[in-house]
């Protein structure tokens, strides 16, 4: 039996409105990025305006895993095929060298079995630890493949375009990290951190409070976690209306 005209409908409309997010977030990356490296005169008096560009710059970074994540599920472009798989594995290399498959398959399998020793992504020795949790989340994700892409980005940039290493640390190495660290607080220990109130079901995740445009500026709606859980196929853009619909009374503090 084929797809019925409104699922169909309701597919392309999905792919349309992600592809087009995914582009406006990549493209701001890349624009901001190129702008920092090669146009931009880091001195004390646009500094401030440099410490803007950083926190902008971490934000699209987060954006980029977002989509890539949404691209895990298949909720970028529902029945897109191997795009999907295209465009997520681009943009996790370009966020970090991020290898496609192995972070596909450790999201399945957090998934699978979340907030639990099984889990991939979660420390069933510092469960309700922010720094120990996220050194083992370091560890484990951040390996030679990602060392290797961000060393050669950082010896390129220094070594052939004579940009300076303060600018490179600040434009490019402070966002890229203070992105990990925001995709892991809100994304992975805030949603399952263990505390006394528990969690409503075996997913083990809860979701933030917050409203739609603190939730945005966040972690692009992943702090709507429990809903994701719930509803995997639900792209980012649609988790604060999966929120409403859902009305789940499960609220992280």
């Amino acid at each position: 039996m084929g797809a019925s005209p409104n699922m169909t409908t309701g597919n392309g409309r999905q792919a349309a409105i992600g592809l087009a997010l995914a582009f406006a977030i990549f493209a701001g990356w890349l624009s901001l990025h190129l702008f920092a490296m090669f146009v931009f005169e880091l001195t004390w008096q646009t500094l401030p305006l440099a410490l803007a560009m950083a926190i902008v710059q971490c934000w699209l970074s987060v954006g980029l895993f977002i989509v890539s994540h949404d691209a895990m599920h298949g909720s970028l472009a529902p029945g897109g095929g191997r795009l999907n798989g295209f465009i997520g594995g681009a943009l996790l290399f370009l966020y970090a060298g991020f290898g496609w498959r192995k972070m596909r398959d450790a999201h399945f399998a957090h998934h699978k079995a979340p907030g639990t020793a099984d889990d991939p992504d979660f420390s069933a020795d510092h469960p309700t630890r922010f720094w120990p949790w996220y050194g083992a989340f370091l560890k484990r994700y951040f390996g030679w493949q990602s060392v290797l892409f961000v060393s050669s980005v950082v010896t390129i940039y220094w070594a052939v375009f004579s940009i300076s290493a303060l600018k490179i640390v600040l434009l490019y190495g402070a966002p890229a990290i203070a992105s990990s660290l925001q995709l892991f607080y809100f994304g992975t220990y805030r949603p399952h951190r263990h505390d006394d109130v528990g969690f409503a079901d075996r997913h083990n995740a809860r979701s933030d409070g917050f409203s739609s445009l603190a939730s945005l500026a966040s972690c692009f709606h992943f702090g709507y976690h429990h809903e994701h859980h719930l509803a995997p196929h639900v792209p980012w853009w649609g988790l604060p209306r999966a929120r409403k619909t859902m009305s789940l009374p499960e609220i992280s503090k």
